[in-house]
């Protein structure tokens, strides 16, 4: 049996998380954006970021006696996942992702915030729900306008699935919010479509939340991307600001994240 760890104590950009846990290694949807892409795991394998996707090498049961130990030596706070999404399409048949969540309905954390950006995230909503309480799903929906999505993030799920996924969530009553991270052109019905869906909407950029003030987003070629689009004018500081705005006007500013602080667990909001 693996001895390989599942839970990897945080540092640096997550604010408030003690641990991350990534059920997997690499990610098949390759966004242009992914600040991965620079990180060793990106870096220092053959094949593209993008074309491939491995489990990670443990056994899901090992995760209940990680969680006691740690549960034993303080509260512990997740951030499931921080370098690929829990919700690859290999999950649909693989499962990791499920076990690993009934793992933790099994010997709960204190707070779990599950990022992802598939709409295969309603399949387990029963396990969810044993987690109300202490668990909040974070859905990424950077702009609402499928010609952007196509050039940018053309192997992520199509944004009328992932709006279908957010109202489901919150309709089956699971503490969700919409992660417009890292907010891409959009159109004027944006900032009211985010209100309708979801509670709660955290606001980043390329600046904030790469974790290297833009510059990892730099190196990626997104400005160049974004100048032969025609979207040079979105590349800015100020979109982000100019969302929030537009949000501030539709829901209560206590409803609204920015950037790595939007992300922390309820106890250390400071939006």
């Amino acid at each position: 049996m693996s001895t390989a760890r599942w839970l990897t104590p945080t540092s640096g950009y997550l604010q408030g998380y003690t641990h991350t846990l990534n059920p997997y290694v690499g990610c098949s949807f390759g966004c242009s954006y992914c600040y991965v892409r620079r990180m060793p795991i990106g870096l220092f394998r053959s094949e593209p970021w993008g074309s491939w996707v491995d489990r990670k090498k443990a056994d899901p049961a090992t995760l209940r006696r990680e969680l006691a130990r740690a549960n034993g030596k303080g509260p512990v706070t997740i951030f499931f996942s921080s370098a690929t999404d829990p919700y690859q399409p290999l999950e649909a048949t693989a499962g990791v992702t499920r076990s690993l969540l009934e793992a933790l309905a099994d010997e709960p954390p204190a707070f779990t915030l599950l990022q992802t950006r598939s709409p295969l995230v309603t399949r387990d909503i029963d396990v969810l729900l044993r987690l109300q309480g202490r668990l909040r799903v974070s859905l990424t929906v950077e702009t609402d306008r499928e010609d952007v999505r196509k050039v940018l993030t053309p192997y992520a799920p199509p944004l009328a699935a992932r709006w279908k996924a957010l109202k489901e969530l919150r309709e089956a009553g699971i503490d969700t919010q919409a992660a417009v991270s890292p907010v891409l052109p959009y159109s004027p019905d944006f900032a009211r479509m985010l209100a309708d869906a979801a509670p709660r909407v955290v606001v980043d950029d390329y600046f904030g939340g790469d974790g290297s003030g833009g510059r990892r987003s730099e190196a990626l070629g997104m400005r160049s991307l974004y100048d032969k689009n025609g979207w040079i004018s979105w590349y800015d500081p100020s979109v982000a600001e100019r969302l929030s705005i537009e949000l501030r006007e539709l829901m209560p500013e206590k409803a609204i994240g920015i950037s790595a602080a939007g992300f922390s667990p309820p106890s250390v909001d400071t939006d």
